[in-house]
């Protein structure tokens, strides 16, 4: 089957493409559109579509909208619940909604021929699920934990793969949300919310978690595979950061101790899923796992002998994930990821032509790792780019920045 995955909804749009199990091609719009996340993750942008990324992905692979077998939206919009029915203040979820019920209509003006009859919804955390379990290298029958924000009514799944197959284990409904408080202390700390957690994560190494006691009477597992995390009163526990003043050790305090029960939760659900299923390899996806600080806590201190972390986490993964999921219910056999790179390339002519167009001076070196070295070693900036682009947000080594770190 030919399945194009789409995400969209919330933030992050992306598009992938899966060719009988296999993995074509999947980016980011942003790589595009050049919007950091595409988008603003707000109710009135649901309706903006990867339509870039997603005409990438047709053809890196020669195809049109009505060669597709199949088009999957990473969120099921049957499944959700009116916002304040599951505690949650978002009062305008309800268009978020609808742009989600009405996105066949939508994809057939993005992608011109397209039939929207054969658009299918999966959910989000399932299509998260399947971007861990499936992607993963030599994986097998495995667990996947799940953690994010939000999906249509909760917030992480803890699910096994059998074979080519998910099986849901346990759900934490909304308003329980691990993802939401970090995102509340993000903008409680003046930075930008659902953009910014990393340096929440990045400024608790500056601090103590001599709040972690009081923290934990509002985020704690509940040892049965879910967890409490709601009503953190931020404002008691520090004064807010506006975006432009410094941060004090208060701010850096408050991050360690939010980090630190974050780290915890995490730790009891790894180890309740481990019980559950007795693997010995586990991976991960939805935004709170980009947490790489965590991450290295569940691969040190957890139960399962090998951990893998989906590239693209947040909800660019879900695209993919999406596509798998059906291609794998249809019967085909998913392949996992040959890498992150499944972006776009561009040959040695075609770079020389945009330079020349953009009137930009260059060179060939003979020895490009000797001419890299020697401008590193020369307190210099290099811009690295090689090969296809990466799914997801980490730079790894096909678009990089690098710098002397002697000299940081």
């Amino acid at each position: 089957m030919r399945i194009l995955g789409i995400n969209a909804l919330f933030h992050d749009p992306a598009a992938a493409l899966v060719i009988d199990g296999r993995i074509v091609a999947a980016a980011e719009e942003e790589r595009f559109s050049r919007r950091k996340h595409g988008k603003r993750p707000v109710p009135f942008s649901a309706w903006e579509l990867p339509e870039k990324a997603a005409a990438w992905c047709l053809g890196r692979a020669g195809l049109r909208p009505q060669d597709l077998d199949a088009v999957v939206y990473s969120y099921d919009p049957g499944l959700a619940r009116p916002a304040e029915a599951m505690g949650l203040d978002d009062p305008w979820d309800h268009l978020r909604q609808t742009y989600a019920r009405e996105v066949p209509g939508f994809l057939k003006t993005a992608l011109p021929g397209l039939d929207p009859g054969i658009v299918r919804f999966v959910p989000h955390h399932m299509a998260h699920a399947a971007s861990g379990a499936f992607a993963a290298p030599d994986a097998g029958d495995s667990s996947v934990l799940v953690l994010d924000g939000r999906g249509e009514r909760a917030s992480h799944l803890a699910a096994r793969r059998v074979g080519d197959r998910l099986e849901p284990l346990y759900a934490q409904e909304l308003p329980h949300s691990l993802g939401l408080v970090y995102e509340d202390l993000t903008e409680h700390l003046g930075f930008l919310r659902s953009s910014d957690e990393f340096k929440v994560m990045a400024l608790a190494s500056h601090g103590r978690p001599r709040m972690l006691a009081e923290l934990r009477r509002h985020v704690h597992p509940t040892g049965d595979g879910g967890f409490r995390a709601t009503g953190v009163p931020w404002h008691e526990l520090c004064a807010p950061r506006g975006p432009d003043e410094p941060w004090t050790q208060e701010h850096a305090d408050v991050a360690a101790s939010a980090q630190a029960v974050l780290e915890e939760t995490l730790l009891d659900l790894v180890r309740w899923l481990h019980g559950r299923t007795h693997h010995s390899v586990l991976t991960l996806a939805g935004g709170v796992a980009l947490n790489c600080v965590a991450n290295s806590r569940i691969a040190r201190e957890g139960p399962f002998s090998r951990v893998w972390v989906q590239p693209a986490a947040g909800d660019a993964g879900t695209a993919l994930g999406g596509a798998l999921l059906l291609a794998a219910g249809q019967g085909d056999e998913p392949e996992p990821m040959p890498g992150a790179d499944l972006g776009r390339d561009w040959s040695d002519a075609e770079l020389g032509a945009w330079l020349k167009t953009a009137a930009v001076p260059f060179e060939r070196p003979a020895d490009i790792a000797r001419t890299v070295a020697e401008t590193l070693a020369d307190n210099g900036i290099v811009a690295w780019f090689q090969g296809r682009s990466e799914y997801g947000p980490r730079a790894l080594g096909h678009r990089s920045l690098l710098a002397h770190p002697g000299h940081a």
